[in-house]
């Protein structure tokens, strides 16, 4: 066996430390981000790094069986019982494959499971709320795929009928919803109806092959799905994507869960597509993940992260702060500066609380005037102080923290000292 190096002379160990210093000293703020248990990391960390794993249990539903490599025997049973326990978690009997590394390539792996290059995808755009993923120009999506985006109205809610109306203008062959900066209910089933509907005219007038898929990337709201939060995707959409990380409070990585029918595309994509051998440490974090997402204790901690926002955002608005939306009903929220502190930017805000030890990003807001690289908006999560053991009454002063650092930065522009 190889010696373990001396952790003292390690460079590498010496920056683990001062991040770990950073993350236990620090009020983390990002919406996208959490701290996983002590199980999770023992999993990460374990002997599975050592095995290479290329392909699918032995008897694996989709038909894709078999792995390339031999002594898979107990890499088999982990990944089965990895899939088995985030069916009960979403109570599901769609197909699931635990196999993605990411939020990223689960949904690069989704589309290539039904999709060809240039189809259609309508998504919602990256500047109202959306994900890299659905469709930037900088992104394998939008260099991939041809993108239309639906948006918000001008209170900042999801555009319904806008999305019915692209439907039937653009005819496209995936439907995405989901998001990563949206605070409110996002209604899977309006959206199907507006899918079903759209299909029934665009086939009355003559398009009668047109059947697009529904696809919905939960990402950020899956653990408020899991635990019944917010109204499910599963029912609805055909393929359904995930990370494993942000609310779920997870290894990182992702999942990919689609309708039986689907799963030998959606595991062809996955394998040999787009990923090689699948990462087995991380399948173990992700089953101990599952495990923990079953417990009474994760399902008190959901309510606690959605009880924190709505107590920290109602907080900054008697503040007198712009809410986009003027509320949340999950785990985030968006503040714009734009009106109430227009001569900030979201970097800046964000760039002068890290030095107060407080972590959030940078946003854009619908209707953003400014580049994403500055915005107009800063976005603030719950979930990862709340596993700290933060309740509302921290979240409160924390807001009233924030509202200080910003009054000040405004005084120091109005008398010129920036």
């Amino acid at each position: 066996m190889l010696k373990k190096n001396n952790k003292s002379n390690s460079k590498v160990f010496e920056i683990i430390e001062k991040e770990k210093k950073r993350q236990d000293s620090f009020i983390e703020l990002i919406a996208s981000e959490n701290f996983v248990s002590d199980d999770v990391l023992e999993a990460i960390g374990s002997c599975l790094t050592n095995k290479y794993s290329e392909g699918y249990p032995a008897n694996h539903k989709s038909g894709n069986r078999n792995r390339y490599y031999g002594g898979c025997q107990y890499i088999d049973e982990l990944e089965e019982y990895c899939c088995d326990k985030w069916k009960e978690v979403f109570n599901t009997n769609y197909h699931v494959n635990v196999q993605p590394h990411s939020g990223s390539s689960a949904n690069f792996a989704a589309y290539m499971s039904v999709l060809q290059p240039n189809d259609t995808i309508l998504a919602m755009s990256l500047s109202n709320g959306g994900h890299l993923t659905h469709g930037s120009p900088v992104n394998f999506s939008g260099k991939i795929f041809n993108i239309v985006s639906y948006g918000t109205n001008p209170s900042g809610f999801i555009d319904y009928v806008e999305i019915y109306d692209k439907i039937l203008k653009y005819k496209p062959k995936l439907i995405l919803a989901g998001a990563s900066a949206y605070s409110r209910i996002i209604d899977f089933k309006r959206i199907k109806r507006s899918i079903d509907k759209a299909v029934e005219i665009i086939r009355l007038n003559g398009n009668n092959d047109y059947s697009p898929y529904f696809m919905v990337d939960m990402a950020h709201i899956a653990g408020l799905v899991a635990t019944g939060l917010h109204p499910t995707p599963f029912g609805y959409a055909d393929i359904i994507t995930t990370t494993t990380h942000k609310t779920l409070r997870g290894a990182r990585g992702g999942l990919i869960f689609c309708k039986p029918e689907l799963a030998k595309k959606v595991d062809s994509a996955v394998f040999p597509c787009c990923q090689g051998g699948a990462l087995q440490n991380i399948v173990a974090g992700k089953a101990v993940t599952a495990e923990e997402c079953c417990t009474q204790e994760y399902k008190d901690y959901i309510e606690q992260v959605v009880d924190n926002s709505k107590a920290m955002c109602n907080e900054f608005i008697q503040l007198g702060y712009d809410i986009v939306t003027g509320g949340t009903d999950n785990h985030l929220f968006l503040i714009d500066l734009s009106r109430t502190h227009p001569n900030l930017t979201g970097k800046m805000v964000q760039d002068e609380l890290d030095k107060y030890g407080i972590t959030l990003n940078k946003n854009c807001v619908p209707n953003e005037k400014r580049s994403p690289m500055q915005t107009s908006g800063i976005r603030i999560g719950t979930p990862a102080m709340t596993t700290k053991g933060y309740k509302e009454k921290d979240f409160i002063a924390v807001a009233r923290t924030i509202d200080d650092i910003i009054r000040n930065m405004e005084q120091k522009i109005e008398y010129g000292q920036e």
